[in-house]
């Protein structure tokens, strides 16, 4: 993860800001950063979204690819995650820093979003053990400036939202089965995100926890929560990270602002996305080279 090297005297001034509820940037503790979100902004994915929060800036690319179902689960489709970290984004992404990372984000992604609760991978399936839609979601990391997991969850669900799947209808014939895809682009499938869960990352701070830390905050922070939630208020899934250690109490009290923020989340995001989408060819794309 990409990090700062700050003095004793900066990280004091940090974490007694923090324990008044006033951060560096005006914030308070469950304030998240002005957010950028903007869809459809790589010509050749079934789906795709851009997000930016503060100085992290996350592009997601979704492509829909046939494959066949697993054995265990005949009759769904599933998701495949990629992540790559740009080395261009910070020094540390460059060689093993960078695949450790990417790798751990993919597993985090995996454990969050490639299940039924989430997303309902039935309506992937098109013949049972024979063919289902493969979502390789490609994740590529352009710029860090704190709160990663968060950045990412919010642009996976946007570019999910996104995502349109070409209808399918299965033909059987004297030798089997015969699979004619539709040509028009209106004939699609959407996928429902309603159930989709976002990361609300809660980092310690000397006695209090805040949300979307900056690179300067993550310094002054030696463990952290990663609660995956959907916007209803439902945990799904829960991560502790750093070296440092939590107590029983604090992890109930991230949990429960964790609950309150991620709905707020859910709630924002979803207001941007179908706005977005409400205006149609009308709405002024920047494009990811814009």
């Amino acid at each position: 993860m990409a990090s700062v090297v700050l003095s004793e005297a900066e990280k004091v001034y940090i974490m007694h800001g923090v324990q008044e509820d006033l951060r560096v940037d005006g914030r308070g503790c469950e304030d998240y950063r002005c957010t950028e979100v903007e869809t459809d902004v790589i010509s050749n994915t079934s789906g795709s979204a851009r997000v930016k929060l503060g100085h992290t800036d996350i592009l997601v690319g979704v492509k829909a690819e046939m494959g066949t179902p697993k054995l265990e689960k005949p009759n769904e489709g599933c998701l495949e995650f990629f992540v790559d970290c740009s080395a261009n984004a910070t020094p540390e992404f460059e060689g093993r820093g960078g695949e450790e990372l990417g790798t751990e984000i993919a597993n985090t992604l995996y454990r969050i979003f490639n299940n039924e609760s989430s997303i309902n991978l039935k309506t992937l399936c098109i013949n049972p053990r024979q063919y289902c839609w493969i979502l390789y979601v490609d994740v590529l990391l352009l710029e860090c400036g704190g709160n990663l997991f968060d950045t990412i969850s919010i642009a996976v669900k946007a570019a999910l939202f996104n995502t349109r799947i070409p209808k399918v209808r299965v033909l059987e014939d004297e030798g089997g089965h015969e699979i004619e895809l539709s040509d028009d682009p209106f004939d699609c499938i959407r996928l429902s995100v309603y159930n989709i869960p976002c990361i609300v990352t809660l980092s310690k701070i000397g006695y209090r926890h805040v949300v979307d830390t900056t690179l300067q905050e993550e310094a002054c922070s030696l463990a952290s929560l990663l609660i995956s939630i959907t916007s209803q208020g439902v945990i799904t899934c829960m991560k502790k990270v750093g070296r440092g250690s939590l107590d029983p109490e604090s992890i109930f009290e991230m949990m429960e602002t964790g609950k309150r923020v991620g709905k707020l989340l859910h709630t924002s995001l979803q207001a941007i996305l179908d706005k977005e989408e409400s205006l149609g060819t009308a709405r002024k794309k920047v494009g990811f080279l814009g």
